[in-house]
């Protein structure tokens, strides 16, 4: 397999798993769970859309804008709904935009260590909103059974 494939692969793969637990987070999430899918899927359309239309060092300051709205949506969405998935969503955030920061600031080409670390954070966000929804829902179905008794 080359490299190529393998990257292509990979993509897909976490299109394939962001758009899975966006739709879980719509479908069983309560308002946060909606709003923090909406917040992680449109930072990553932004960041596909970047990749066609800006050059290397406008995609850059492009990325790191967008993860430091993606912070303060996050932000607003905690201090709005204080929910504890979204505590380590921000944390889980927070690394992210250091990562597109050092990048940035070192002018350090996107290399192995970057992918690693990204895909790592990207995994850790959505695993926050997967426990978010879960959580959402067994609360949601825990108090429609006590309303039923």
């Amino acid at each position: 397999m080359t490299s190529d494939s393998a990257y292509l692969i990979a993509w897909a793969s976490l299109w394939t798993l962001l758009i899975a637990v966006s739709a879980f987070a719509y479908a069983r999430g309560s308002m946060p769970e909606r709003l923090g899918a909406a917040v992680i899927v449109t930072v990553a359309v932004v960041s596909v859309i970047g990749d066609f239309l800006l050059s290397e060092r406008g995609l850059l300051i492009a990325r790191l804008l967008t993860e430091g709205l993606a912070a303060v949506g996050f932000l607003l969405i905690a201090v709005r709904y204080t929910s504890l998935w979204l505590g380590g969503a921000m944390i889980f955030q927070a690394v992210q935009f250091s990562l597109q920061a050092y990048y940035f600031v070192t002018h350090r080409a996107h290399d192995a260590t970057y992918v690693v670390i990204n895909n790592i954070d990207f995994f850790g966000i959505l695993a926050c909103l997967t426990a978010g929804t879960l959580a959402s829902s067994r609360r949601r179905r825990a108090f429609a059974a006590q309303a039923a008794e």
